[in-house]
């Protein structure tokens, strides 16, 4: 077929309702799975971003991730952020390479904005989970090289009426966790004091102040998560997910919690301790 008004075959071709795919066949050289990776050590070229926390309760979903890259033993930036809105209902945290997992957020993003204006309809949750799985995949190559993303996501199910989470291994594998869940070098330290402090019939504001606490062990023990920045006033993002939709909490909001939390740590270094129930009567 002969393109009209100089436009490429791509944008007329019909079939798909996948961005990435159209991408492909467009411009395959601005996809991240086609970059080329540099002689050298990955891990010391590249930024790193670490430690990505996420738990759900009746209300839907929290997200939270610290601000530090490092490159090797080195600080690379101190404010980036690592949770993004990836639509309405749902919420994206990068771990692994900086670059190429903001990269693939972004693509992520218009993917999902892409199928809506093409077939009319947002994707379901499990949807999402899928085609950012794909798109994980399409990294294999500079994964097996050192640079690897590992995301999280989280939203609101509107079929399910509830929140739920995905993680991912580098190969695109996409597992979903049943209550809470850590990616990143500091995930040890994090899922410990996740298993620590949730409860079943957690709070909102509960929940957030656990995504603080779980950060700050992380930080506490992970060399590469960075926790709050008191004097340069640099705080986690965190985000929320529930029937009204995703939204990145105030700074001002965090940054009140993340001072309060670093005051009791004064009295108490280790944190609070988790509930014990003895089998009793409550």
């Amino acid at each position: 077929m002969t393109p009209r008004l100089g436009l490429p075959p791509a944008y007329l071709a019909t079939g798909s309702s996948s961005f990435a795919d159209f991408l492909a066949d467009l411009a395959p050289e601005v996809l991240p799975g086609r970059m080329v990776a540099t002689s050298g050590d990955p891990n010391a070229l590249a930024p790193h971003g670490t430690t990505i926390v996420s738990l759900r309760g009746s209300f839907g979903a929290v997200m939270a991730g610290d601000r530090r890259a490092t490159m090797g033993n080195v600080i690379a930036q101190r404010d980036i952020e690592k949770v993004f809105v990836a639509d309405e209902h749902s919420m994206i945290g990068i771990a692994g390479t900086a670059g190429i997992a903001v990269e693939l957020v972004r693509l992520f993003q218009v993917e999902l904005e892409h199928y809506e204006k093409i077939e009319g309809l947002s994707l379901s949750l499990d949807g999402k989970a899928n085609r950012l799985a794909t798109l994980l995949r399409g990294n294999l190559g500079l994964a097996m090289q050192g640079l690897a993303v590992v995301p999280l996501l989280a939203g609101f199910d509107l079929i399910r009426e509830r929140g739920r989470i995905f993680s991912y291994d580098v190969t695109g594998g996409r597992y979903e966790e049943h209550d809470f869940y850590a990616v990143g070098s500091g995930a040890f330290f994090a899922r410990g004091s996740l298993k620590k402090l949730y409860q079943p019939n957690i709070s909102l504001d509960d929940a957030i102040a656990v995504a603080l606490e779980a950060l700050y062990d992380a930080a506490d023990d992970d060399s590469a998560t960075g926790g709050p920045d008191l004097a340069r006033r640099i705080f986690p993002v965190v985000a929320v997910a529930d029937r009204q939709g995703v939204r990145i909490v105030d700074e001002s909001d965090i940054a009140a919690k993340a001072t309060r939390l670093v005051g009791n740590r004064m009295d108490r270094p280790d944190g609070p301790v988790a509930q014990v129930n003895d089998g009793g009567a409550a």
